[in-house]
């Protein structure tokens, strides 16, 4: 895994701690930097106990520029809804579940610094996800996070919205094998709880190769750039 992989996941697991013991500060939504950036950097802005207004930088450290990612993923998402309407009216008595990757496919973890927390959702991602929850379709998610990241992980993705059936981090010994071995065995798992996965959903081949899903959808990893 990268510094940058784990600098974010430290990132988040400080902002969990501080929101936990009440320190974690009130921010009002992040305006991003206008589309051709090489560095994409803008302002948020922090109201401290005194209600002081502070300007804090915020910096992706991608260099994939915010914009352009936002119409990418809507133009992978925006098919799903179809399917997942048709899908969902020829259920067949099955109990439906859709799998879900976390960072930068739920959660827009790459362009938020740790200090805003609870992390943004992707919001296409979440507009589907609560569109097949409504229709009676589990979500899951299954995440490369470790173990330690679980509580505040799912902490994050309820507040911000999601549905949780069931969240799947890393343990130990998971840690030693390849993420998308893994992943795979999660479905399975899934699956042998009676669900059939009509949709998988990541960023990274890892988080789709092997099956047990119907259809997957892939968003935009730009090379490896968005983790």
């Amino acid at each position: 895994m990268s510094a940058r992989s784990w600098g974010r996941r430290l990132g988040v697991t400080t902002a969990a701690v501080a929101a936990t013991l009440g320190m974690a500060a009130t921010t009002t939504p992040v305006a991003h930097a206008a589309t051709g950036s090489a560095t994409p950097t803008a302002t948020r802005t922090v109201t401290g106990s005194t209600g002081t207004a502070t300007a804090l930088p915020t910096i992706n450290p991608s260099g994939v520029d915010y914009d352009t990612w936002q119409r990418d993923v809507k133009a992978v998402i925006d098919p799903a809804f179809p399917y997942v309407k048709q899908r969902t009216e020829n259920a067949a008595g099955q109990k439906q579940a859709i799998v879900l990757d976390i960072d930068n496919t739920s959660l827009e973890t790459d362009f938020h610094l740790f200090l805003k927390y609870p992390t943004p959702a992707v919001r296409q991602v979440l507009q589907l996800a609560q569109y097949a929850h409504a229709r009676g379709v589990a979500i899951f998610f299954v995440t490369a996070r470790p173990d330690i990241l679980d509580l505040p992980t799912r902490y994050n993705l309820e507040k911000v919205g999601f549905p949780v059936q069931g969240l799947y981090v890393r343990h130990l010994p998971d840690l030693f094998d390849e993420k998308s071995e893994f992943k795979t065995a999660k479905r399975a798992e899934i699956e042998a709880k009676g669900y059939t996965i009509i949709a998988n959903i990541g960023n990274n081949t890892s988080d789709l190769v092997g099956g047990h899903a119907e259809r997957t959808y892939k968003l935009p990893d730009y090379g490896g750039k968005l983790s």
